[in-house]
């Protein structure tokens, strides 16, 4: 019996023949195309003009002023500035809340707003004592200020849009000031000196209130590690899926020249999707800790309560994870680009970590209610920089991140049952049957060598 003839060998293909074929250029070309025209909207849609989208921005005004009796009669100048900021423009733009000094810092404290405008007990008299005989020179006394206080944990860019709408109002309310106790005066005792002094009688103190730590970046720390969080999520899930199916047979594992592709297994979908979840749950709290022991070792990030923040990002990173291998279970090669719009593009647009939620657009104002890096990103805000506190961001992160992995974990369950249910196998058995069969024999006719004299 002679050795079996090897079979006709395929003709190579040339690269200039398969560039001829029209689907080789269209799928790439269109999808690449709308994947950068979708991640160009998305991305310059939320931050091409904030300022013009302002609407909502919370800010606080604390009134202590008692009022004082100035030359034609009594006057509050310091209800007169709450009446002009909430009457005016600016309460279309800010979100303007009046209460008191504690419960303002109590605000500001778990990050609820991003300033806080503070008028001063005697405020009023200091603006009247300005104008009595007698009073003090201009070089030698500090003129009546309004404070203003600004948190900047609660996002850098929030407090600056805050700055450029409050700094012009009350810089308008001063001068409006001035000119009123001008008018008051008898035109015998308004000197050039007066004048002078009243054309803007009152100062705005800009104070940070309770700055950020020094290895913060400027505030963008919470920011980044949430980001980062998503990317061990999304970036452990996408070499799971590789990893898993080249396990399976059902994709190939190509290092440099090396090129291997097992014997596809036979499995249900439920099985390798299940499989893929069990691996993100170890991986995931791994990748994180990786993440934090460079962050937090490493560069020296100011990181308190770092347990926490650790079993924190490892829940969002599972629940990212779990959801990307939902997409790929589901669509297939094209869940991966899904996975990249929703998990990336879609989620930093509508986070709140660059720009304000209230200066973005009311489409990433809906979105950011259940894009999962915004929810991360409240409860890692609420560990970095406010002490843990559940009020400050840390209750609806957790619970939020809760609700995205009974979502994702319900519907890859169900998907993927009733895919094998319907017999939707990612290669038909019969077909799988002959694969192997086929493996089998070429692995035998390779085990015979073709030099050996006895080889018959």
């Amino acid at each position: 019996m002679s050795a079996p003839e090897a079979p006709d060998a395929m003709p190579e293909t040339r690269a200039a023949t398969l560039l001829r074929l029209r689907p080789v250029w269209a799928v790439p070309a269109i999808l690449a195309t709308v994947l950068v025209t979708l991640m160009t909207l998305i991305y310059f849609g939320s931050i091409v003009d904030p300022a013009s989208h302002l609407h909502g921005l919370p800010v606080l005004i604390v009134n202590e002023d008692l009022g004082a009796r100035g030359p034609a009669g009594e006057v509050d100048l310091g209800q007169e500035a709450v009446s002009g900021l909430t009457r005016s423009a600016v309460s279309s733009r800010l979100a303007l809340d009046v209460t008191t000094l504690s419960q303002a810092k109590t605000q500001l404290e778990k990050g609820a707003d991003f300033a806080a405008i503070v008028i001063a007990r005697g405020f009023t008299s200091s603006v009247v004592d300005l104008v009595k005989p007698g009073s003090p020179s201009t070089s030698s006394t500090p003129p009546p200020a309004i404070e203003l206080l600004t948190n900047s944990r609660a996002g850098t860019l929030g407090v600056s849009l805050a700055n450029g709408v409050l700094e012009p109002a009350l810089d308008q309310f001063s001068k409006e000031v001035g000119q009123q106790l001008l008018g008051d005066l008898s035109h015998e005792t308004v000197t050039s000196d007066i004048k002078t002094l009243l054309a803007s009688p009152v100062a705005i103190d800009v104070v940070s209130y309770e700055p950020l730590p020094a290895h913060s970046g400027l505030g963008l720390s919470a920011f980044y590690i949430a980001l980062l969080t998503t990317m061990c999520g999304f970036l452990g899930a996408t070499i799971i899926n590789g990893g898993i199916d080249a396990a399976l047979g059902y994709a190939t594992s190509e290092v440099g020249p090396w090129w291997r592709q097992r014997r596809p297994l036979r499995i249900t979908r439920w099985q390798t999707l299940l499989t893929k979840w069990l691996m993100a749950f170890a991986l995931a709290p791994l990748l994180t800790a990786v993440m934090l022991a460079v962050a937090a070792g490493i560069l020296q990030m100011d990181a308190p309560h770092l347990v926490m923040l650790w079993l924190f990002v490892s829940c969002g990173a599972i629940v990212i994870a779990i959801g990307t291998l939902v997409l790929f279970a589901v669509l297939g090669s094209l869940g991966q680009l899904i996975a990249i719009l929703v998990f990336v593009y879609l989620a930093l647009a509508s986070s709140g970590g660059t720009v304000p939620l209230q200066a973005e657009s009311g489409f990433y104002r809906f979105v950011s209610n259940f894009e999962p890096l915004r929810q991360i990103l409240s409860g890692v805000r609420a560990i970095l920089y406010f002490n843990a506190q559940g009020d400050a961001g840390l209750t609806r992160g957790f619970l939020m991140t809760a609700i995205g992995f009974v979502l994702w974990v319900v519907v890859g369950t169900v998907v993927t049952t009733w895919y094998d249910r319907r017999g939707f196998d990612r290669i038909e058995p019969e077909l799988l049957e002959y694969i192997n069969r086929s493996a089998t024999e070429f692995a035998n006719r390779t085990q015979e060598s073709p030099t050996d004299p006895e080889a018959t």
